[in-house]
């Protein structure tokens, strides 16, 4: 068995709730922490390969307009861009994240007129270049080179996933999160015909993807943003009404290729769990601690019948404490009991934690999440 199939296999026996070699780990880390690790480990330092992680996501050019960044404003310490969602992006200088200042589509008779690339256009995956979901986050990256290449870069060695959008992720990226919500009361006939046609759009990009993928994908990934810290943007009946039926579609496109589903949402929007144990999706992702979270108490409650992935507090991570680390790390691998749960953050690493504090989480996890487990009892 290859490197990549041992991966694979322990990636979908912990999905499947069932007890793999070791608790695979996956991770998403920020451009800054990524630079503190290469000033220690030189230029050529890859987290995935340094501490060999199971999987990787990777992610198409999913823009609805195929093309290059337009810089509208530039200064050594901003940059001001417009990209293929005809979003309007501010970066500033360390911030953590960018700013959107203004989009495209303004008043809702305006979605009706919204044209997207084809969702098949071979460009999203085997050409290189500017896209706003990899290109804009804690920094600027284009330039890009093919989904492709960037598969075939780790599909040796790591469960490689695969990623889409659901529609309100994909949504307010045309027409900001404000629209979004007041349109869903303001016009909400022309608001729910734009989600409908989002959401079979998506569907094809997934359908789409995974052919381009030539079975290479072990998994698939669905982009989910439908809550803040304390609840959810809107009603759990607004959700099930206009969302639920495209997050249900893409769930059967990946289920049909035979690849389990990791839905990431941000926020608490546990009200939404048993929807999505209905929905047969496989893992939820990354549940924010900071956002009540606790995976130890949810794995009691949906064992067996929905996995989860991620829940390390970053903010014990970015506290450098060792010995917090070790405590965390050692409470949340009680989740991994019988399968089920994935090692990784409860959302991504920070340019805040240093690369000791993330090797410590990693050397613990080592160190007791082999199978059968045996935790420290203190």
């Amino acid at each position: 068995m290859s490197r990549a199939e041992e991966k694979i296999a322990r990636v979908h026996a912990a999905l499947a709730h069932r007890e793999p070699d070791r608790v695979p780990a996956g991770e998403f880390f920020w451009t800054g922490f990524l630079n503190r690790c290469k000033a220690k480990w030189g230029d050529d330092f890859d987290p995935y390969r340094f501490w060999d992680l199971d999987y990787i996501v990777i992610t198409p050019n999913m823009d609805p307009h195929i093309q290059p960044f337009e810089v509208l404003w530039e200064s050594s310490e901003d940059i001001v861009l417009r990209t293929g969602f005809g979003a309007t992006i501010k970066r500033s200088g360390e911030k953590p994240m960018p700013y959107f200042e203004d989009f495209s589509v303004k008043r809702p008779e305006e979605m009706g007129d919204f044209l997207l690339d084809a969702a098949e256009d071979p460009r999203r995956f085997f050409e290189g270049g500017d896209d706003q979901i990899n290109g804009i986050g804690d920094a600027i990256a284009r330039d890009l080179p093919p989904w492709d290449e960037r598969v075939d870069k780790y599909v040796g060695d790591f469960a490689v996933f695969g990623s889409v959008c659901e529609p309100y992720e994909y949504l307010w990226r045309i027409v900001g999160s404000e629209n979004a919500l007041l349109w869903m009361i303001d016009a909400p006939e022309m608001l729910s015909e734009f989600i409908d046609r989002l959401g079979d759009f998506l569907v094809r990009f997934a359908k789409a993807q995974i052919e381009a993928g030539r079975g290479r994908l072990a998994g698939m990934y669905i982009w989910g943003d439908v809550a803040y810290r304390r609840g959810m943007f809107f009603s759990p009946d607004t959700w099930r009404r206009l969302f639920k039926p495209h997050v249900a579609a893409l769930i059967r496109v990946a289920h049909d290729a035979g690849l389990p589903v990791v839905y990431h949402g941000c926020g608490n929007c546990t009200v939404l769990y048993d929807d999505f144990v209905e929905l047969g999706l496989d893992a939820y992702n990354p549940l924010e601690a900071k956002a009540g979270l606790d995976v130890v108490e949810l794995k009691k409650q949906y064992a067996g019948r929905l996995a989860f992935v991620g829940n390390i507090d970053v903010r014990v991570l970015e506290s450098g404490d060792p010995e917090a680390i070790r405590r965390e790390v050692l409470y949340k691998l009680q989740a991994a009991r019988g399968g089920g749960w994935v090692f990784q953050s409860d959302h991504s690493v920070s340019s805040n934690v240093t690369p000791e504090s993330y090797d410590l989480a990693i050397r613990t996890l080592r160190e007791y999440g082999t199978y059968p487990l045996h935790l420290p009892t203190a």
